[in-house]
């Protein structure tokens, strides 16, 4: 599994979504682990996030539910 950012898990920019998806752990302890982290290494995880934010890319968008009409309905799909 490639490292994403989420788009489904998002508070910020879906980086410690991204994070908690592809190593299976809670966001939400894991935000609060980052907040405390953050404010324990004198806002070394603001500098490390905006990092993240910058290098992870954004997980595609998922795949439409539905199938889309044809466009020539007329001619017959093979």
């Amino acid at each position: 599994m490639k490292l994403r950012r989420s788009n489904a898990d998002r508070q910020i920019a879906g980086v410690c979504g991204g994070l908690a998806e592809n190593f299976g752990l809670d966001s939400g302890r894991l935000r609060v682990v980052w907040v405390l982290a953050t404010v324990f290494t004198a806002f070394a995880g603001v500098v490390l996030y905006l990092a993240l934010w910058y290098l992870m890319p954004e997980e595609p968008p998922p795949a439409p539910a539905f199938d889309p009409p044809p466009l020539q309905p007329w001619k017959k799909s093979a």
